[in-house]
């Protein structure tokens, strides 16, 4: 997630009044969703019209609205890269949303997701307190990452010669072993089950920056632990970077990728139990 702006006037207008359609149209869905769970009585037309007419916004919903509607700044990604996102939230949303990146999309993600767990995690502690002071409600923890963009070619060709970095072994909270596991975040990352996590996230464009290697790495260790039925939805942003398509293709994997818009790509990535690959390789 960049914290810059990149759009020109006329696209930052466009794609403001896009996101907030997004927002009002999540708000909407979720009231529906909410209301047919407990209308058992009723019948479905006249139940959709009352709680069109009816629904109640949630505070995150509304100050999101406020917020692209009045500023110059707009999220990274384009309105069709948002949109593949939004696709799954709006049919699976209440949910548990975790998000590798804290910027100026981070109110309209949390919006699309009002009832669920949505949680940020931000490399730089500075920029989780600025953003935190604008918008106190968004659940955000600064994190710190072992690795080096530069270290990507010697992390990819050697994980495999360390044990605790194996498919079949690998895990996260504690493993010091492998370098490629996100070892020290918060205690709620590794306790909840994630139905969607979104890597925008940390910074990997300078050689001493972190880079996505261990993002990519433990989502897809996360994905593979799930507990329960179902997969989980991986969404990995600037894929026209070398050292994020590489490492998709080698821990996401091509035959899981659902959708491929713009600089996004979704997976759709089963329990290890379900998959096909063989113990040593994730793909």
């Amino acid at each position: 997630m960049t914290k810059s702006p990149q759009f020109q006037p006329e696209k930052k207008k466009l794609l403001v009044v896009a996101i907030a359609g997004l927002i009002a149209a999540a708000l909407v869905i979720s009231t529906l969703i909410r209301s047919a769970e407990n209308s058992f009585f009723c019948s479905l037309a006249s139940s959709k019209a009352r709680d069109v007419a009816e629904y109640t916004a949630t505070p995150i919903q509304l100050r999101a609205i406020l917020h692209y509607a009045t500023s110059k700044i707009v999220p990274q990604q384009s309105l069709a890269e948002i949109t593949v996102s939004f696709n799954v939230l709006k049919e699976i949303s209440p949910c548990n949303f975790l998000v590798f990146g804290l910027g100026y999309d981070s109110l309209m993600w949390n919006s699309f997701n009002p009832r669920g767990t949505t949680l940020f995690l931000e490399e730089d502690p500075k920029w989780v307190q600025s953003v935190l002071k604008d918008a106190p409600s968004l659940n955000a923890h600064a994190v710190q990452y072992r690795t080096q963009l530069s270290e990507a070619d010697a992390l990819l060709s050697s994980y495999i010669k360390e044990p605790l970095c194996s498919p079949s072994e690998a895990f996260l909270r504690g493993n010091v072993g492998c370098k490629l596991a996100l070892t020290g975040l918060p205690d709620e990352v590794y306790d909840q089950q994630w139905d969607i996590i979104m890597i925008d996230a940390p910074r990997g464009y300078f050689p001493r920056a972190p880079g996505r290697m261990a993002a990519i790495f433990s989502a897809a260790v996360m994905a593979r632990q799930r507990r329960g039925s179902g997969v989980t939805h991986v969404y990995l942003h600037d894929v026209d970077r070398r050292v994020e398509k590489a490492f998709a293709e080698e821990f996401l994997c091509r035959k899981y990728l659902k959708d491929a818009v713009g600089r996004i790509w979704h997976f759709e990535i089963p329990l290890a139990a379900n998959s096909t690959n063989a113990d040593d390789r994730f793909c």
